[in-house]
């Protein structure tokens, strides 16, 4: 009866090895097939030069035609009868000097001439004498170039108070300030009162036959920036009505603070902008759309730049690598010249994690 339970202990003992090497199920290592990668979503944009995307440029209504008046002989300016933003006409009276030292100097230079004329008198009357009385020998020949010299030092003398009287009258009339053309005045500068230098800033004026628009751009943002560059101008109050402004001209020399360099934009002759007013302006136009694309965007491949372009149909998506020409650069933005149209969207996060066709999810903005 005991041989029972010694063979039943015995294949107890038998078996609970066995089990004791059984793996529990989170420790499984063995090889299964893997489902389907779930499709990711995009950070993606879409290119196109208006939008909350869109990059603008703050600027500055000025005139083509602008001049620094400034006198040009010392004096006191005792008027100045127009200001900040007056209309003034051709010819019209902008500031004037104390004119009495002016007039002293005149009168000066007057009695000046004057004498030295009695001079250049006396001395022609000394030359004739001398040349009669050496006709009959009773001159020498040095008492006669002696009168020679002396008329004509004399002649020289009455000659340069002449002059004198000349520039003491232009200095009189250089105590009135008047417009060279009709403008704005659209800086002043100094006060009446002031004592001021030949050639001193006193106001400036300018032209509204001819309005630009002043912006400033860095380096970086002009090294593929076309010749006859196309930008929509408008103001802050005023965002629907937007005006085409053509690039003009770019200064040669950077700022010295900013290291910027201004861009000069000509407005239409029926722009709706005052001289002084604050301006928005970014590149391209309704018709000439300017596409601006993020920096992050653009991968290399064999050397040259390339984005991710995502085609949907339907409820799919594939990404597909395109080429494309970068040109100018601001700040984190890139303007495109070639390789995508208005519309396209660009995968702008984790470009070097995709491959070509790869199924892609519903966009993310940015």
């Amino acid at each position: 009866m005991k041989v029972l339970p010694i063979a039943l202990l015995a294949a107890l003992t038998c078996a609970a090895p066995v089990r004791a090497l059984d793996l529990p199920a989170w420790l499984d290592f063995s090889s299964h097939a893997q489902g389907d990668i779930p499709i990711r979503p995009v950070v993606s944009e879409i290119v196109e030069d208006r939008g909350e995307d869109a990059r603008w440029i703050p600027g500055v209504v000025a005139s083509r035609t602008q001049v620094t008046m400034a006198f040009q002989t010392l004096g006191r300016m005792v008027s100045r009868p127009v200001d900040l933003g007056d209309r003034v006409r051709q010819g019209d009276v902008l500031a004037n000097l104390a004119a009495e030292d002016l007039e002293a100097t005149t009168r000066a230079a007057e009695a000046a001439l004057a004498a030295a004329e009695v001079q250049r008198d006396t001395a022609r009357l000394t030359l004739e004498r001398t040349r009669a009385l050496a006709a009959r020998n009773v001159a020498s020949a040095a008492q006669l170039e002696q009168a020679q010299r002396a008329a004509a030092a004399a002649e020289a003398g009455a000659e340069q108070a002449r002059s004198a009287l000349v520039q003491a009258q232009d200095a009189q009339g250089y105590a009135r300030m008047t417009a060279p053309f009709s403008g704005v005045v659209s800086a002043v500068y100094e006060a009446p009162g002031s004592v001021l230098g030949a050639g001193t800033p006193v106001l400036q004026l300018s032209a509204e036959d001819r309005r630009e628009a002043v912006i400033d751009l860095p380096e970086s943002a002009l090294a593929g920036l076309p010749r006859d560059a196309a930008f929509t101008v408008w103001q802050r109050t005023d965002p629907a009505r937007q005006v085409r402004a053509v690039l003009d001209r770019i200064d040669p020399i950077a700022d010295a603070a900013t290291r910027t360099r201004r861009l000069y934009l000509t407005l239409p002759p029926d722009s709706p902008f005052r001289l002084g007013a604050l301006i928005r302006a970014r590149l391209g136009t309704a018709s000439e759309p300017a596409l601006m694309l993020s920096a992050a965007a653009i991968f290399r491949r064999d050397g040259a730049p390339h984005v991710w372009r995502v085609r949907r149909e339907g409820e799919g998506a594939r990404v597909e690598a395109v080429p494309v020409t970068p040109t100018a650069e601001f700040h984190d933005r890139v303007l495109i010249g070639e390789g995508l149209e208005p519309g396209d969207e660009v995968v702008i996060r984790g470009v070097h994690s995709l491959s070509d066709g790869q199924p892609v999810g519903p966009r993310v903005r940015p």
